[in-house]
């Protein structure tokens, strides 16, 4: 039986070994993502297409090294840094991620409000609410073994965005140019660009979601253990995460390309340099570049919010239960993680509650973006040390390669900060 299980594995399509990666991927495209796309590529045009093509293989590395920990361990995260490591530094790190997605998911359903009262018109606030009723509803009551298809059919929304630049007429040649040998300034508002679009690519709440995400999967498959107790499913186990992030990170830095493209071809290119949400940029792409431009961009910030706002108070979640040593996951029913949902109900119900108050969404998004890369990189930095420690990984500590993709982008985060700081000091 369990070389028949080991074959089936060892078969699957390609869609079918897609999952926690290419879910982790999309959620990075979410509405307040492609705000900070857009506005990057609308401000600078082709001058920071190059982030695309630098942050895919260092998102590939860190997601891979974290999904590796959750599937050899059994754990998430937070649960092998509380073993592991001093509390201090585990509610230091928690508190802020749980900050952050808060702030995040306040951004992306207004957004989500503002786009679909673009598209049919009504009351763009009580959208947002109702987008946040209905994701809270789909974690808290529907299985995950049934909401798992629903969140990875939802990474196919994010296709408008490739549809996009196909309705917009595109100097290829001066784009290839300007994507290899880009025009890099080094003023404030281009470093903090450059800030914006790793921290929003290069994401805390990635990591901790995608190493829960290979738990709840393990413990959903009949059969599946851990890799440190089941070192015989290691083989399929990691080829399958090795293939899902590459997908996964691949899509997700593809569609960041065309957001940035788009933004930089139909808005940068007639004057259009100042754009401040996801709305606003589909707004202003109807009259410059037609009406199926407009329709697509705007479905498709529906579409991602959909799907990244269960993921942003899921990983809160994750991150919460996990350093409380609660039971958690979102294949649990709500009497067996009270808990973990009360942290899910919370986030969700916050970042909705948000947008009806005094704080400036745009200035909050910011704030999001910046705390976002600011603890990115003492997060990575602990992943790096947990996933060489044989004490966490057994026989299984991540290999050369993985280590020089990690710690590189790791460097190349901390090296983003600091320069942020700096360009401010001066």
């Amino acid at each position: 039986m369990k070389q028949f299980q080991i074959y089936l594995r060892q078969n699957q399509t390609i869609w079918e070994k897609l999952g926690p990666g290419l879910i982790t991927g999309a959620a990075d495209d979410d509405p307040s993502g492609i705000a900070t796309y857009s506005q990057v590529g609308a401000a600078f045009g082709y001058g920071m297409l190059w982030t695309a093509f630098l942050t895919f293989p260092l998102m590939v590395g860190i997601q891979v090294v974290s999904a590796n920990i959750g599937r050899v361990t059994g754990h998430g995260l937070a649960a092998n840094i509380r073993n592991h490591y001093s509390p201090w530094l585990l509610r230091g790190l928690v508190g802020l991620l749980l900050l952050a997605n808060t702030i995040n998911i306040a951004a992306d359903v207004g957004a989500m409000g503002a786009a679909l009262k673009l598209l049919i018109g009504g009351p763009a606030h009580l959208y947002a609410i109702a987008f946040g009723v209905v994701s809270l509803v789909l974690q808290v009551f529907v299985p995950f073994p049934r909401y798992s298809p629903i969140l990875k059919a939802l990474t196919l929304a994010l296709f408008a965005y490739v549809g996009t630049v196909f309705v917009v007429k595109v100097p290829w040649g001066e784009v290839f140019y300007k994507t290899i040998i880009p025009s890099v300034s080094f003023s404030t508002e281009y470093a903090i660009g450059v800030v914006a679009v790793f921290g929003t690519t290069i994401s805390p709440y990635l990591f901790f979601w995608q190493a829960s995400q290979e738990v709840e999967e393990q413990r959903a498959a009949k059969g599946e253990e851990p890799l440190k107790a089941a070192p015989e499913q290691a083989r399929s186990s990691l080829h399958r995460i090795k293939v899902d992030s590459y997908v996964g990170m691949g899509f997700s830095n593809l569609v960041a390309f065309f957001i940035m493209l788009t933004a930089a071809v139909a808005l940068h290119q007639h004057g259009v340099t100042d754009i401040q949400t996801s709305a606003q940029a589909a707004e202003a792409l109807r009259p410059l570049a037609g009406k199926y431009a407009f329709w697509l961009f705007a479905a498709g910030i529906v579409g991602s919010g959909l799907l990244a706002v269960p993921i942003l108070a899921g990983s809160a979640a994750y991150a919460v239960a996990e350093a409380s040593g609660w039971p958690i996951g979102l294949g649990r029913q709500l009497r067996q993680a009270r808990g973990f949902y009360m942290i899910v109900a919370v986030a969700t119900l916050l970042g909705v509650a948000l947008n009806f108050t005094p704080v400036d969404p745009i200035k909050a998004l910011f704030l999001s973006a910046v705390i976002n890369g600011v603890i990115a990189v003492p997060i990575m930095v602990v992943i790096m040390f947990m996933a060489a420690r044989t004490d966490v990984m057994g026989h299984f500590v991540i290999n050369l390669r993985l280590r020089i993709l990690g710690w590189l982008a790791t460097t190349v985060m901390a090296i983003a900060v600091l320069t942020m700081f700096v360009t401010w000091v001066r």
